[in-house]
């Protein structure tokens, strides 16, 4: 280490000192068995038995392993009594890991927020910047991705510190935040005096965590110079940054407020991007969530939530580019207004493409432009949006493009994926020019991942100027960012619907259930007399899993699952809260109307199981039913769900296949 880094260092411990509530080494920023185990990251010499004793001296945090070593997830054929046997058989880096995260979530949730600075939040970012950044790390052969997904879990601990321990808090730097052209690292040292990344570099120094861990807490926000001794660990910082950036662009940053990101140079130059296959990263980091979601049985915030941070950092964005306008060059050189390109932050089609059409207009000065989407049903362009509004009047709509028909250049177009300019000298039949009543137009292809997703189209119809070919390379840039913001687009509906929707009932999940009576319970309690929530559990579920197979058990699923969809009616609620356990929740109804609704469901599903019965071994498919009406003596949904779910355990042990309300009701219980 040279003597301007001690000097730096020194530095940055003396900010420390003057913002913090005590000296870093005596906080308690994480449990110190946690730091014990980050210890162990590049210990060569740490043996099976050192990570053993390490876990077994907190019997919560062995017990918790061994709950989920034996869970369904890791699919292992016997019954796991020690940690040392999890060890051996899951493999030193996987147990370690898992202890970590369970450390780590332990953590932010006993220390809870409700301020500008969400530890949920937190949280989330740094799992998926963890996960992103070890897929990234296997995707390029990288010799020890567990120490990458390390780095990418406390990359930002110095946020943390200074929630946790700052004079002033990271909530209310957040507070003090407002629209500027400054980027957050930059207002963190005018806030602070010192950065997060500066401060979670000081908290590994101070706890002799690895160097790797070091470096990429302390540079991921900027790679190390030559004469660094972290330059070594260039490959592993520019994965943690790269992760982080992708993170960002997603809504997953680290805390809600509408900073913004960028992503050096130096790393898409330290990385080999051609390799990495993002489509395939982003749905194995978003399988990896799904899965940390269901162990932690935890709301993270969803993606209405992230797509609203992503919304206000756009906004941001865009403030910033008309104090200081961002500018972006194309391959041939040319600066593209920002513009062009801040519409496709957006995640809503109906907003950015009418948006990008728009300033394509401005900037090339041209009098129509239309966006060609494919329909693939009917194998043709149609004509999704077009500026101004008045150039396809309800004579010309729907306005198609045979596929099948589509001949010369803008064949051509298609084929080679290149931009063309077609007019009356090279085409004086073409069906276009004639049908819009232009002498020349442009087409642009819009690709993503070099496959085809749209057309677009500009003209000169009214000026009547020519369009020069020179014009053409200028405007490729914009379909290309257009072809990548309808990507999104389309990823975050999928996602979306993925975040909402129990995948093999294809009911609401629990999440959804949480937001639905959230929402419900936010009204005046004079409004809520007419609710009722149900608890439905398939009787001996654990007997059609082991007697007839999984497959039997998941076809038990759906058939209750379909019969509850059958029988709901529009504004009711109903989906799969875990398990082999479904909830509905009615509006607008009384006990006897909520008791007969469940009878329907429990009686017709008795029904359809004697119907299946040769299916199911002669097991029969039946439910108990648990209800509870809303009173004045439930403080919050949760309240409501429990009692629920206790008179469906009541109707368990009155023999099962009933139903039971658990309120003051004179109705009787089956």
């Amino acid at each position: 280490m040279t003597d301007e880094d001690k000097d730096n260092i020194e530095r940055i411990r003396k900010a420390a000192r003057a913002i913090l509530q005590g000296d870093i080494k005596h906080l308690h920023i994480l449990p110190a068995v946690a730091i014990k185990l980050l210890k162990l990251t590049k210990d060569d010499n740490a043996k099976i038995e050192h990570l053993s004793l390490i876990i077994e001296t907190e019997p919560v945090l062995a017990a918790k392993i061994l709950k989920q070593v034996n869970s369904a997830a890791y699919a292992l054929p016997n019954k796991i009594t020690s940690i040392n046997k999890a060890v051996t058989m899951l493999g030193f880096s996987a147990v370690r890991q898992l202890a970590i995260n369970l450390l780590l979530y332990n953590r932010l949730i006993q220390e809870g927020s409700k301020r500008a600075f969400d530890l949920l939040f937190f949280w989330q970012h740094c799992l998926y910047v963890a996960s992103l950044s070890r897929r990234i790390a296997v995707a390029l052969e990288h010799p020890d991705p567990d120490l990458v997904y390390t780095g990418g879990l406390l990359h930002d601990i110095g946020e943390l510190v200074l929630e946790t321990h700052g004079r002033m808090t990271y909530s209310d730097f957040i507070a003090s935040m407002d629209k500027n052209e400054h980027a957050v690292i930059e207002e963190e040292r005018r806030f602070f005096g010192i950065t997060h990344a500066e401060i979670g570099h000081l908290f590994c120094l101070e706890w002799q965590l690895p160097a790797p861990i070091a470096a990429i807490v302390a540079c991921h926000h900027s790679l190390p110079a030559e004469i660094s001794p972290y330059a070594k660990y260039e490959a592993e910082i520019a994965m943690v940054s790269f992760a982080n950036y992708i993170a960002w662009i997603q809504g997953i940053g680290s805390s809600s407020h509408d900073s913004h990101s960028t992503l050096q140079k130096t790393v898409l130059e330290t990385l080999n991007v051609e390799q990495l296959d993002l489509e395939a990263l982003l749905q194995q980091a978003d399988q990896d969530m799904r899965m940390t979601r269901e162990f932690y049985d935890v709301e993270l915030p969803g993606l209405t939530t992230l797509r609203a941070t992503l919304v206000k950092a756009t906004i941001n964005l865009s403030q910033i580019s008309e104090v200081k306008p961002v500018e972006t060059v194309d391959t041939s050189g040319k600066k593209l207004s920002s513009s062009l390109t801040a519409p496709h932050h957006s995640l809503d089609p109906d907003d950015f493409i009418p948006r990008t059409l728009e300033a394509i207009q401005t900037e090339f000065a041209f009098d129509r432009s239309i966006m060609f989407t494919i329909d693939p049903k009917r194998r043709c362009l149609l004509a999704s949006y077009w500026q101004p509004e008045a150039m396809l009047p309800q004579t010309l709509q729907p306005f198609e493009i045979d596929i099948g028909g589509i001949s010369g250049l803008l064949l051509e177009c298609l084929r080679e994926k290149k931009a063309v300019i077609v007019n009356t000298n090279i085409e004086p039949g073409n069906p276009i020019l004639q049908r819009l009543n232009t002498a020349e137009f442009t087409a642009l292809p819009v690709l993503n991942h070099n496959r085809l997703i749209g057309l677009l189209y500009a003209d000169y119809s009214l000026s009547k100027k020519a369009i020069r070919a020179q014009l053409l390379p200028e405007i490729m840039p914009i379909a290309y960012e257009l072809g990548i913001a309808m990507f999104n687009a389309k990823q975050y509906e999928q996602q979306k619907k993925h975040a909402q929707i129990d995948h093999l009932t294809q009911l609401f999940n629990k999440r959804m259930a949480n937001n639905f009576l959230t929402e419900i319970f936010q009204r005046d309690k004079s409004k809520l007399t007419n609710i009722a929530i149900g608890f439905i559990d398939i009787d001996h579920f654990k007997q059609f899993n082991d007697t007839c197979g999984h497959q039997a058990g998941d076809d038990a699923l759906k058939i209750v699952a379909d019969i509850l969809r059958s029988l709901t009616r529009p504004g009711d609620f109903i989906g799969r809260y875990g398990g082999e356990e479904f909830l509905f929740i009615l509006k607008n109804t009384n006990e006897k109307g909520a008791y007969v609704y469940a009878e329907r469901i429990r009686s017709r599903i008795e029904r359809r199981g004697k119907v299946m019965s040769q299916r199911f071994h002669d097991l029969q498919l039946t439910v108990s039913i648990g209800i509870a009406m809303y009173n004045a003596g439930y403080a919050n949904y949760s309240d409501m769900v429990e009692a629920a779910d206790q008179a469906m355990y009541r109707a368990k042990s009155e023999g099962r296949n009933r139903t039971v309300m658990l309120s003051g009701s004179a109705v009787d219980k089956k």
